[in-house]
């Protein structure tokens, strides 16, 4: 893999044990409003429990950093990376995926507990040398990817749970609040684009202050056609007239697989809608036909640009269109103590953040792609197959996390994520 590297710091970044601590303190803040039982809770295989993701996380450090390079460290439990490892197939054996809701020990309050030593034994890592510079040229990649991974699981935890208090008839709310007004969103315009030939993704050579993940490079060279990129996200009231229009049950706007899929599951709506309202993290709040859409899956999006008369953007497309966005702009997640709402799309002007956009494009490797030797290679690599790109950041990614490079990808029928749509045509 592209080794990814510590970004640059200017006067204003701070160190590198402050950074670290602020990351693990927000997965624990997310957290604290569930009880040992919540956090224990998995609701279908995509997902896994909320203490499972604060132990991951935790392993993940553990693992690669304090048992590889931090000589006096010890395990907590030499058990527990049998119950904790995700994929990694170098690490060894592990518990099916489908088993982690069964993980009634150890306990919530055991797992923080471990986060805290291990957060003293990083603390005692990152502070060995006096400038972060001296960190070797082997743990800095690996800790810059232990600040990103712990992000995403940030946001997965936050789906995940959100899915799983979904499934109780009483509609229970993690946080208090209420739908936040739409943000004041772009008319129908477009940004166009000539086509031409564009530079796409992260490289290493020239871009080597910042991280990025394997799968963004290497960067290389596409042929665009002229085309336009919506402004705006599709909203609910848009995706209402979809429904009405009998979008769910008309067979030509479908992909083959889609079509059998909605057939199959009964699907009539985006996940999470009943009459009129939808489930958040703040228990059933009226929908707001305004905000953007959420919750669909690439099926759905396809199915929608189909009949909307446009089409999903390529990765390319929406990557060269958004060459100069802000990527910590827009609607994404901040500490709680900055909330003033639960994570929930709400629109506006921004390319990123509300909700991760569909593109057509199939997630594959780049031109030249080579993941890493070892445990750390099978991050993303081993992934590329089956699966769709989406580009952006939504309201449950932690701000900062996202760029321009960045390459999401689900599953087709995947939608329990914050998933949206932006659409795009020919010139």
């Amino acid at each position: 893999m592209a080794q990814p590297q510590l970004q640059a710091r200017s006067p204003g970044t701070p160190p590198l044990a402050q950074r670290y601590a602020a990351t693990r303190r927000l997965s624990e803040q997310l957290a604290a409003p569930l009880s040992d039982a919540d956090a224990t809770l998995q609701s279908m295989p995509d997902a896994s429990p909320a203490k499972w993701h604060l132990a991951h996380t935790t392993w993940f450090f553990e693992t690669f950093l304090l048992r590889d390079h931090a000589p006096s460290y010890r395990l907590q439990d030499e058990k527990w990376p049998f119950l904790f490892n995700s994929y990694y197939e170098a690490e060894g054996e592990r518990i099916a995926r489908t088993s982690r809701g069964l993980l009634s020990r150890p306990s919530l309050d055991e797992i923080l507990d471990w986060r805290a030593r291990v957060d003293d034994a990083m603390a005692a890592l990152l502070e060995s040398g006096e400038q972060e510079e001296q960190l070797t040229p082997l743990i800095a990649p690996l800790i810059a990817l232990g600040f990103a991974h712990e992000q995403q699981h940030q946001e997965l935890l936050l789906t995940d749970i959100k899915h799983a208090l979904f499934q109780n008839p009483l509609g229970p709310a993690m946080w208090p609040g209420s739908a936040p007004p739409p943000a004041s969103s772009p008319q129908d315009s477009w940004i166009e684009h000539p086509g031409g030939i564009a530079r796409i993704g992260h490289d290493a050579a020239t871009d080597n202050a910042c991280f990025a993940f394997d799968n963004e490079g290497p960067a290389h060279r596409v042929l665009l056609e002229p085309f336009a990129l919506s402004r705006r996200l599709v909203t609910i009231g848009e995706w209402a007239a979809f429904i009405a229009d009998g979008g769910y049950t008309t067979a030509a706007l479908w992909l083959s697989d889609g079509w059998d899929w909605v057939q199959r599951k009964g699907i009539r709506a985006p996940l999470y809608w009943r009459e009129g309202e939808h489930f958040t993290h703040a228990g059933w709040l009226p929908r707001n036909p305004h905000a953007p859409v959420s919750n669909i899956s690439y099926f759905e999006a396809d199915a929608f640009a189909a009949w909307s008369g446009h089409r999903l953007p390529t990765e390319f497309e929406w990557e060269t269109a958004a060459q100069d966005a802000d990527p910590t702009a827009g609607n994404q997640l901040d500490p709680p103590d900055r909330w003033a709402n639960p994570p929930l799309p709400y629109g506006g002007h921004a390319l990123f953040g509300d909700v991760w956009q569909f593109t057509r494009s199939a997630y594959l490797p780049y031109p030249r792609f080579r993941p890493a030797a070892g445990a750390v290679g099978e991050y993303n690599g081993k992934f590329m197959a089956g699966q769709w790109v989406l580009k952006g950041a939504s309201c449950a990614t932690p701000r900062g996390h996202s760029r321009l490079t960045y390459r999401n990808f689900f599953y087709p029928r995947q939608r329990w994520q914050f998933t949206g749509l932006r659409l795009a045509k020919d010139l």
